[in-house]
C-alpha cells in the first residue's frame, strides 16, 4: 500500500510503498478513502524537517539538551549513532481521515466490516491507504453515503473544534468573538451558528473574512478597529461573552486583542497554536479567565484510553474524544454543518507532496481545506520487497551463511544492534516484521533486509531464516522467542527473556520441543572489555566475592511504556536483569537467596529507588543499588569489587582500575568510549551458529539469571527475602 512520510534527514516528503499494519487487539483495520492535511500541525512539521541541524537545534533547544545529556552519560560516540539513527527514519504524516472497516480485532464491537468511519490520531490516522486505529479514535458514520467520507475526513479538526466550544460554554444568544478564519475558525464558526450564538469574527486574509461571510458570520472585518467595535455594538458596549482563538501565530496579538473584545469576567479559550505573554492590564481589569483547550477533549494523551481502549464513564466525562468526534459526524450526516465549501484543493495520494509543496507556500497559492484522496481498490499485502543497495563481496563461503531477521524494528535494534551484526561475515538479512508497516520498511531499506512485513509468521515460516532477533516491547519477548523455537528457528531475544514465570516456562517447553536450536539474550554487559578483565582477573579467586554494582538509572516518567507493569514490566524486570546476569557471570555459581526493598517514594519515581541483595551458593554477595533520583549528569552505572586483597572499580565502562595485593599503584585503564559488549556478543552469537558451537551463554545460566530477577521482582511484591533452590528456573520452583 501507498502511505505519505516525511523524512527527518531532509524534510522531503515521498509517497512509499510499505505492508498493511498488523491489528491488533482493540484496533481495527480501515482502508482510507480519504484524509486531511493540517495547514497548521504538518506545515510546522515540513519547515522543521527541512531545517539545518543548526536551525532544528535553535527551534528546539530542549532536544538540544537531551542531546549534550546523553553526551555526559553514554559518550560521544554513542550520542553520535543515536543521534544518526534518529535522522535516518521517516515521520507517519497526517491524523484525520475516513474510509471503510476492512477488518476488527479482538474487543472491537462498535463498528463492522463494511462500516463507514471516520479516524483520529496520530500515528494512527495517517496518510496511508490502510491504517490501523485503536477502537476509542474510530467513529461510526451514521449515513451509509460514500460522499460523506471527504467531509468525514475533518473529524479530527472538527472535535478540535468542539472541545473549544465546550470549554468556552457559549449559551443560545451570546456573542462569541472568533479570532483565526482559516480551517480550524471555519469549522468553529459553523458549530457555533448551530449552537444559535451571534458570531463576530477577525482575520487578516480578506479571503477567509469573506468565506466567513458567505457562511453565515454575523461580522467579519481585517482590521482590528472594526472588529472591536462590532463586538461591543453587539453587546451594548460590554463585550464578547466568550472570545475563542483559533489562529496559528507566534505573535502574541490574538491574546492581546482578545482581552481586549471580551466583557468583564467573560473567558478566553486558545484553541490554536498563539503567543501566549498574557497582557496582566486588560485580564486582570476585567477578571478574564483564560483557558487552554487540550486537543480533541478528555483522553487525549492518555494512554489507557487512547491505546488500550478504556472509556471513560458517560454519566462524569460527557464529551470525550470519542464522543465529540461522534457528534460532529452526526451533524455532518444531517447536513447541519457542511465542509465541502472549505475544501479548495484535492490530490490524489501519488501526488502527495504537491499538497505540501502547497501548504509550505509553494506556489503561492491560497488554500484553506486540503484533501488527499485514495482509489480504494488496493489490496491489502503483509510484506514488501525493499530495494537493496549493491552490497560488498562476503569473505566467507556463500555456504556458510546465517539469515537474519528481526521482529521489532525500533530504536535500540536500528542504533546498536543491527549496525554490528551487519558488519558481521557470513550474516545475511532478511526480513524485518514490525506491526507498523513504515518503521519496517524503514528498517529493511537502512540495513539492506529483502523485505518488510507487518506478520512475524512470514517470518517464520521463510526457510532462508536462520536467526530471529526480536527486540519488540518486553511482554511480547517470551511468547515470540517460544514461536521462533518451535517453528525451527535460532533466536536472538533482547533483554528481558520473560516478565513472569509463567512465560518462563513457555520458553523451557519451547526448548525442549527444539533441543538443537540456540536461545541467546541480550545480557550484552558480561561481554564488555572491562567486564571480561574484571573476570580474568577473579578468576582464580579462593574466597567469595563481595560486589557493588549502582546504577544511576535517571527518571522515566510513568507514563511511558516501560513502567506499565503489562507491557513494560518495570524497570526492574526491564534493565535490572543485565546487572544481575552480570553478577551471576563474574560469580560462577547460582544464586540462593534474593532480598529487595523499594524507596518510599510516594509514587513519584513509580518505585524505580530500589536495592536488590543477592546471596551465591559459593558465599559471594552481591548489591543493586538501582536509583531514579540521582542527576543525569553524573555518571550511570559503577561497580565495586572486593576479594582476597582486590579491589576493582568499574566506572561506566570507560575506566578501570584494579588494585592487586602486593602492589604499590593500582592498574588503570581508560578507554574513549564506553563499550558495554554489544558487537561482542553479537559476533560470538553468529560465530557459534556458523561454527555449530553452543552459544555464548548456556540455556541453564540464561534461565537462571531470569529466574533470579523474577524473584527480585517477587520480594520487593512480598516484602520479604526468597529463597532460590538450586536448579530451579521455572514455575514448579518455589
Amino acid at each position: 500500500m501507498r502511505q505519505v512520510v516525511q523524512s527527518l534527514k531532509d524534510g522531503s516528503i515521498q509517497v512509499v510503498d510499505v505492508p498493511v499494519p498488523a491489528l491488533g487487539r482493540g484496533f481495527a483495520l480501515v482502508r482510507v478513502g480519504a484524509s486531511l492535511v493540517s495547514a497548521g500541525t504538518e506545515r510546522a512539521a515540513v519547515e522543521f524537517g527541512r531545517q539545518s541541524l543548526l536551525e532544528k537545534a535553535r527551534s528546539k533547544p530542549h532536544l538540544v539538551k537531551q542531546v549534550l545529556e546523553k553526551a555526559l552519560r553514554d559518550g560521544p560516540l554513542a550520542t553520535v549513532r543515536a543521534v544518526i539513527n534518529r535522522l535516518d527514519s521517516v515521520n507517519n504524516l497526517g491524523y484525520s481521515c475516513a474510509g471503510e472497516v476492512a477488518e476488527v480485532g479482538e474487543g472491537v464491537t462498535h463498528v463492522k466490516p463494511g462500516d463507514l468511519v471516520a479516524c483520529a490520531g496520530a500515528g494512527y490516522a495517517s496518510h496511508a491507504e490502510y491504517v490501523a486505529v485503536p477502537k476509542n479514535l474510530i467513529v461510526r458514520i451514521p449515513a451509509e453515503n460514500a460522499a460523506l467520507l471527504e467531509e468525514a475526513a475533518f473529524t479530527t479538526l472538527g472535535a478540535i473544534a468542539l472541545q473549544g466550544i465546550r470549554l468556552g460554554n457559549p449559551r443560545l444568544g451570546e456573542v462569541v468573538a472568533l479570532i483565526g478564519l482559516g480551517l480550524l475558525g471555519h469549522i468553529t464558526l459553523q458549530l457555533l451558528k448551530a449552537s444559535g450564538c451571534t458570531v463576530v469574527g477577525f482575520d487578516l486574509d480578506f479571503s477567509r473574512v469573506d468565506l466567513a461571510r458567505r457562511l453565515g458570520i454575523d461580522a467579519a472585518f481585517i482590521e482590528h478597529s472594526g472588529f472591536v467595535t462590532a463586538c461591543r455594538q453587539r453587546t451594548m458596549g460590554k463585550g464578547a461573552d466568550v472570545t475563542l482563538i483559533t489562529a496559528a501565530t507566534q505573535s502574541n496579538e490574538p491574546v492581546e486583542l482578545a482581552g481586549e473584545v471580551t466583557r468583564e469576567k467573560g473567558k478566553v479559550v486558545v484553541v490554536g497554536d498563539v503567543g501566549l505573554s498574557v497582557p496582566r492590564r486588560s485580564y486582570y481589569h476585567k477578571e478574564i479567565e483564560l483557558v487552554i483547550s487540550r486537543s480533541y477533549g478528555p483522553g487525549r494523551y492518555d494512554q489507557v484510553y487512547e491505546e488500550q481502549g478504556h472509556d471513560y464513564p458517560y454519566g462524569y466525562v460527557r464529551w470525550t474524544e470519542q464522543r465529540n468526534m461522534q457528534a460532529f459526524v452526526d451533524l455532518l450526516a444531517r447536513g447541519t454543518i457542511h465542509m465541502q465549501p472549505l475544501i479548495t484543493h484535492r490530490f490524489p495520494v501519488a501526488e502527495a507532496p504537491a499538497a505540501y509543496e502547497l501548504i509550505a507556500g509553494k506556489p503561492s497559492e491560497p488554500y484553506l481545506g486540503v484533501v488527499i484522496t485514495y482509489p480504494g481498490d488496493t489490496v491489502p499485502a503483509r510484506s514488501v520487497e525493499v530495494p537493496r543497495p549493491k552490497e560488498k563481496s562476503p569473505t566467507r563461503p556463500l555456504g556458510k551463511r546465517v539469515g537474519v531477521a528481526v521482529v521489532g524494528a525500533g530504536a535500540f535494534l536500528s542504533s546498536v544492534l543491527l549496525p554490528v551484526l551487519k558488519k558481521e561475515d557470513g550474516v545475511e538479512f532478511v526480513g524485518v516484521a514490525n506491526r507498523n508497516g513504515v518503521s519496517a520498511r524503514n528498517g529493511a531499506r537502512r540495513f539492506g533486509f529483502r523485505y518488510a512485513s507487518t506478520d512475524m509468521k512470514e517470518l517464520l515460516a521463510d526457510p532462508a531464516v536462520d536467526l530471529v532477533v526480536i527486540g519488540t516491547p518486553h511482554h511480547l519477548h517470551a511468547e515470540q522467542a517460544a514461536a521462533a523455537l518451535v517453528a525451527g528457528k535460532h533466536v536472538f531475544v533482547e533483554k528481558p527473556l520473560c516478565l513472569t514465570r509463567d512465560e518462563l516456562r513457555t520458553v523451557e517447553l519451547a526448548l525442549e520441543k527444539s533441543r538443537d536450536r540456540q536461545l541467546m539474550v541480550g545480557f550484552n554487559r558480561r561481554f564488555a572489555p572491562f567486564c571480561v578483565k574484571v573476570a580474568e582477573t577473579l578468576r582464580d579467586r579462593r574466597e567469595p566475592l563481595l560486589v557493588h554494582y549502582r546504577v544511576n538509572a535517571g527518571f522515566i516518567p510513568p507514563d511511558h511504556w516501560t513502567q506499565d507493569p503489562a507491557v513494560g514490566g518495570g524497570r526492574l524486570l526491564g534493565e535490572g536483569c543485565h546487572f544481575l546476569d552480570w553478577m551471576v557471570c563474574l560469580t560462577g555459581t547460582h544464586v540462593e537467596e534474593v532480598a529487595a526493598w523499594v524507596m518510599d517514594d510516594a509514587g513519584r519515581y513509580c518505585g524505580d529507588n530500589l536495592v536488590v541483595q543477592l546471596r551465591f551458593a559459593d558465599g559471594s554477595l552481591g548489591t543493586l543499588t538501582y536509583v531514579a533520583n540521582g542527576s543525569r549528569r553524573a555518571g550511570k552505572e559503577r561497580v565495586e569489587i572486593y576479594c582476597a586483597g582486590h579491589t576493582i572499580v568499574l566506572d561506566d565502562f570507560r575506566r578501570l582500575e584494579i588494585s592487586r595485593p602486593g602492589t604499590f599503584r593500582p592498574e588503570r585503564i581508560k578507554a574513549w568510549t564506553a563499550d558495554k559488549g554489544h558487537a561482542e556478543e553479537c559476533r560470538l552469537t553468529v560465530k557459534a551458529l556458523l561454527d555449530g558451537t553452543p552459544p555464548p551463554i548456556s540455556v541453564p545460566e540464561i534461565l537462571h539469571s531470569s529466574l533470579v530477577t523474577l524473584m527480585a521482582h517477587e520480594s520487593l511484591r512480598l516484602r520479604r527475602p526468597v529463597w532460590i533452590p538450586e536448579g530451579a528456573n521455572g514455575v514448579g520452583s518455589d
